[in-house]
């Protein structure tokens, strides 16, 4: 069929079914030319399941595999879904609802906040119903095994594809009712619309090769074998049309889940989902619009021809658009069981996809097996030629001159035998040995595992020492990790940002559209809820306990790294130690009442000892003031006692002796002497 498709063009296509396989076609064989024997090989790689092609010479012999891109895959794997899913919920509505602050100045303004506040705390109580339903319906519709698996593909491919697919099932539980009196026992049965994520295999998608994301393509398709009986059940359903379908008629092994098996099953069905754009008119063709603008047209013709007093007007053609989105469901290339436009109110295509690395404007991406090929190619091909050397080395082996040998002897070596010759045995026997195996060999093999975990960035924390620059130092244990750690966290932020939250969102649109009575619609939006990975986790731990060796209890922080600490392990009752710390944080009510009378009573002792002060303070002062009056006064007296001398001079002038005189004249100077410390001193004070 896909001869008869080859080279025609859009135009000349007659039914939608033709021009979707044409597309899938085309697709398909640029996905096998470029990709398919690489991924074969990485998924061979990754099980450890040896192939005839896998061989590195043509003398090999061993078909062992090394488990170190097994560990490589594993590791990172496990060191993404931790910090996804290690802290139990791993998405949050973004609440930025602010209740206004402004203080009312009239009854009917106050009237109008109050409502608006019990709006917006009803749009709080919608958001964090919409997170608790949406979180206990992933649970059950078991979305964390099936993240897990999207992330395996993305480690093994380079990149993780999943389908968004809406299921209506029947929740049992079971019920007691009464009736008539009497406890009757049984089951209660409610319809409820559950939205799963389907993991794909990279050889089940088909892509245009020019798109480097799923919305930029042109349309995508999902191409693999399903059971029959699904196909019959949806159909009893309503979901697909009831048509006749077989058994796929091809013979087809490059969309097997599993290309390593060699019985594959033959009960099956090829199914090939197509989401995207489509030539509109084909889809009207096929849901009978054509016809129905075909009879239309026909009968205005017809009745143009009866009126004969027709006046013809240019009209303007208004063109439609050609493509549209639609959603096409074919099984076995040929039987068209849905061809609807997008049913989706979002217009949006329910497939999601992200790389592990990136690659440039490109689709599909590279993974841990594409980064470690060529090491662990390296690595299989020392540790299958050691083994080959070994089984020269062990096994013993003899030469011997056959001619001399009995007629009908066995050449077999073991314990025990007697072996009959025709002369002597030194002569016809002889022991043969190859040597022995050089012991640089296990040297080479961990220098090449340690090449494997440099090119994949993987290591799990017991290998640390002895894998990291070949050093168990902390410093360089410290500074490898960070590397390790930042090229995870690379990692982490493309699949969040490219598939957990697009996946998240796209769940909630489904539910609001499908089931509005149980969930409020809204545009919301997503947030992530991740925590670092195991090996980054250990890593902060230690650094968090080096930084807490370094301060006493008594610190302000202490409590906050210790919460830090525990916040970080993984303990049972993790949540029951935090709440502890806490409250342990929180004032005590009576131990609060004893600080603040404490408070209070050191702020009364301050107060009397800041009176004291000021009463000091004034004592001083008043005495600085009697002093002053005291200095100021004493040049007044001494005057009175200057002019009473003077008086007494005078009249006692002729009675004195010239000793008296000298006397009087040094009590003269003394005097003045001190009416200039008297000046003095009172200059000071007025300075004072």
């Amino acid at each position: 069929m896909a001869e008869e498709l080859e080279g025609l063009t859009e135009e000349e296509f007659s039914s939608i079914d033709s021009w979707v396989i044409a597309q899938v076609d085309d697709w398909n064989d640029h996905y096998r030319q470029n990709y398919e024997k690489a991924f074969e090989e990485y998924y061979r790689l990754w099980r450890g399941i040896w192939a005839e092609e896998d061989k590195t010479r043509q003398s090999e012999r061993s078909t062992l595999i090394s488990p170190a891109l097994q560990q490589a895959v594993e590791s990172s794997v496990a060191e993404i879904e931790e910090a996804t899913f290690g802290r139990g919920a791993f998405f949050n509505i973004r609440d930025d609802i602010k209740f206004p602050d402004s203080e009312p100045t009239s009854p009917e303004e106050a009237q109008l906040l109050q409502a608006k506040a019990d709006q917006l705390n009803q749009e709080k109580l919608k958001i964090q119903y919409l997170r608790d339903k949406l979180s206990e319906n992933f649970n059950k519709a078991k979305i964390r095994k099936a993240v897990g698996e999207c992330l395996l593909n993305s480690a093994v491919y380079g990149t993780g594809i999943a389908e968004i697919v809406v299921d209506v099932v029947n929740d049992v539980k079971p019920s007691e009712q009464v009736v008539d009196g009497m406890t009757m026992q049984g089951v209660e049965n409610d319809e409820k619309t559950i939205v799963k994520l389907r993991p794909i295999q990279p050889q089940n998608f088909k892509i245009d090769p020019l798109a480097s994301s799923i919305e930029d393509s042109l349309g995508v398709a999902i191409d693999e074998f399903v059971s029959p009986h699904k196909i019959t059940q949806l159909q009893e359903q309503g979901v697909y049309l009831n048509v006749p379908v077989g058994m796929d008629p091809y013979e087809s092994d490059n969309i097997e889940k599993d290309p390593t098996l060699i019985d594959q099953p033959d009960d099956k069905v090829r199914l090939t989902k197509y989401f995207g754009l489509v030539p509109k008119h084909l889809l009207d063709k096929f849901n009978g619009l054509g016809l129905i603008e075909d009879e239309i047209t026909k009968a205005i013709e017809e009745e143009y021809k009866k009126e004969e007093d027709i006046v013809d007007v240019e009209a303007e053609i208004i063109p439609g658009n050609y493509y549209v989105e639609a959603m096409v469901i074919i099984a076995n290339r040929s039987v068209v069981l849905k061809a609807q436009e997008n049913p989706y109110y979002m217009k949006d295509r329910p497939v999601i996809a992200f790389q592990w690395d990136i690659v440039p404007n490109r689709f599909w991406g590279r993974g841990v097996c594409e980064k470690g090929y060529s090491s662990q190619k390296a690595l299989d091909a020392e540790l299958r030629a050691r083994i080959d050397a070994l089984a020269l080395t062990n096994a013993p082996m003899m030469a011997m001159d056959s001619t001399r040998m009995p007629r009908g002897a066995r050449p077999e070596i073991r314990p025990g035998r007697i072996l009959l010759t025709n002369g002597d045995p030194r002569e016809v026997l002889q022991p043969f040995n190859f040597g022995q195996v050089s012991q640089i060999t296990f040297a080479q093999a961990e220098s090449l595992q340690r090449l494997v975990q440099t090119a994949t960035g993987a290591i799990d924390s017991a290998g640390i020492p002895g894998s990291i620059n070949g050093e168990a130092t902390a410093a360089g244990i410290s500074m490898s990790l960070g590397a390790i750690i930042k090229r995870h966290k690379r990692t982490l932020v493309n699949f969040q940002e490219s598939f957990l939250i697009p996946m998240v969102r796209m769940s909630a649109h489904r539910y609001m559209q499908f089931d509005p009575e149980r969930y409020p619609v809204n545009d919301y939006q997503f947030e992530v809820q991740s925590s670092l990975g195991i090996v980054a986790r250990e890593y902060e731990v230690s650094q968090l306990v080096q930084l807490l060796q370094t301060m006493g209890n008594d610190t302000p922080v202490y409590g906050l790294l210790i919460k830090a600490i525990i916040e970080n392990m993984q303990l049972a009752n993790r949540e029951e130690l935090i709440k502890r710390i806490d409250d342990a944080q929180k004032p005590n009510p009576e131990a609060e009442e004893m600080r603040q009378a404490m408070q209070q009573a050191e702020l009364a002792v301050q107060q009397a000892q800041i009176n004291v002060l000021n009463g000091q303070a004034n004592e001083f002062n008043t005495r600085s003031m009697k002093y002053e009056a005291e200095t100021a006064a004493i040049p007044l007296e001494v005057e009175n006692d200057r002019i009473k001398a003077n008086a007494q001079l005078q009249r006692a002038d002729g009675e004195l002796s010239a000793d008296d005189k000298r006397i009087i004249e040094t009590s003269k100077l003394e005097i003045q002497e001190r009416k200039v410390g008297t000046e003095q001193a009172k200059l000071f004070a007025n300075r004072q």
